[in-house]
């Protein structure tokens, strides 16, 4: 898979921007500023209709512009597709496909598979929960774009579930709200069965991921511990050891589902008394252990960098198995890594199908990554 041709247009400093692709290593130049990064963060876009930077869509569009525009032409095992976004502050966003429209924007995902590493991913190893459990799910979205609507449904329960347990709470006088309890009932069901597909299908993927990370770590940090990657689960116990572990049993839904039932009820006067929703996906966190700690707080920083790589470098050697080679995005990272994590970096990336690549300087970039070479800089991009 690789990209034949970016163009956008009204996106983040970009009033316009076309490049024609090849495959291999392209390399973006520029100084700091100069709008490299919002170039893979279009095609980032494209592959997950998320931004690796801000959570929202509305810092996307240029100041003072209605809408941005994101068009890719995406080359897999000899077939070409044309995808286009139109991303519009306050409305919903649209989507094309060889110029025909979409019934709804996610219609495109799986279209263009990306892997990105960039400066943010160290949140991956010292952020919050919350960088993980994303980490997760959009990695999902890439395996089997239908998760997408699976956490789209989920994250939409919650927080109606979340709204009902607020107000019956406060309705709350020393007695129990016999509607508000019945319709709690029919919440519960509904959060079991989109957390139930969340949940198996998280367990599954730290299974198959594990294996990878480790070797990706064991080739980027040679000398330091072994990593390993875990799932942990508000279940708790109740949880089958055998989920989530390499060579394990596969999580199934319909078994999940009776388990966050169960959690549900034995938590549901705490939940009522807090007004929060205290099981489920969204509790979860994807544990990173470096030897027998946790990385987060006792990792070095450059520990924490090797295993942030190793996630993502894990995640493309993943992908890549399944079903083939997906786009790698390098966002400025080399000037980030020690000369062994370099040269590892720089020899998956040189046998990727394609590469995209942003550096401050020609120096950054070690030498088998040359290719196609774009300057970014007084807002154009100019070839060689």
């Amino acid at each position: 898979m690789y990209l034949r041709h970016l163009q956008v247009t009204d996106f983040r400093s970009w009033p316009q921007a076309d490049l024609a692709l090849e495959p291999g290593p392209v390399v973006l130049v520029g100084q700091n500023g100069r709008g490299k990064t919002n170039l893979l963060e279009a095609v980032g876009y494209v592959a997950t209709l998320g931004s690796h930077r801000v959570a929202t869509d509305a810092p996307l569009i240029r100041h003072g512009c209605e809408r941005a525009l994101v068009r890719v032409a995406v080359v897999n095992e000899g077939r070409e597709l044309t995808v286009e976004l139109e991303i519009t502050a306050g409305r919903a966003n649209r989507a094309r496909v060889n110029r025909g429209a979409v019934g709804k924007p996610r219609d495109v995902l799986g279209i263009l598979r990306t892997v990105l590493f960039a400066p943010e991913d160290l949140a991956l190893v010292r952020g919050d929960p919350s960088e993980r459990r994303r980490f997760m799910d959009e990695l999902l979205v890439l395996r089997a774009p239908r998760y997408a609507g699976v956490r789209a449904d989920y994250e939409k329960v919650l927080k109606q579930r979340n709204a009902l347990l607020k107000t019956a709470g406060k309705r709350r006088t020393g007695r129990e709200d016999p509607y508000a309890l019945s319709t709690l009932d029919v919440w519960d069901d509904h959060l079991s069965v989109a957390g139930a597909q969340l949940l198996a299908a998280r367990l599954n993927l730290v299974a198959d991921l594990a294996p990878y990370t480790a070797d990706a770590y064991m080739g980027v940090a040679p000398d330091s511990q072994p990593v390993k990657i875990a799932y942990r689960s508000s279940l708790g116990e109740a949880l089958p050891p055998s989920y989530g572990t390499p060579g394990g049993e596969r999580a199934e839904p319909e078994a999940l589902r009776g388990l966050l039932l169960t959690a549900m009820a034995d938590v549901r006067r705490n939940e009522l008394e807090r007004g929060i929703s205290l099981v489920g996906p969204h509790r979860d966190e994807l544990e990173l252990i470096l030897g027998e700690a946790p990385a987060k707080g006792y990792a070095s920083h450059g520990e924490s960098w090797s295993f942030a790589l190793a996630l993502r470098l894990g995640s493309y050697e993943l992908l890549r198995a399944e079903a083939g080679e997906p786009v790698l995005l390098l966002d400025d990272v080399f000037a980030e890594l020690d000369r062994k994590r370099r040269a590892r970096l720089a020899e998956v990336a040189a046998g990727a199908e394609q590469v995209l690549i942003t550096a401050a300087v020609d120096e950054d970039v070690p030498a088998e990554l040359a290719g196609t070479r774009f300057t970014v800089a007084d807002g154009e991009v100019t070839r060689g």
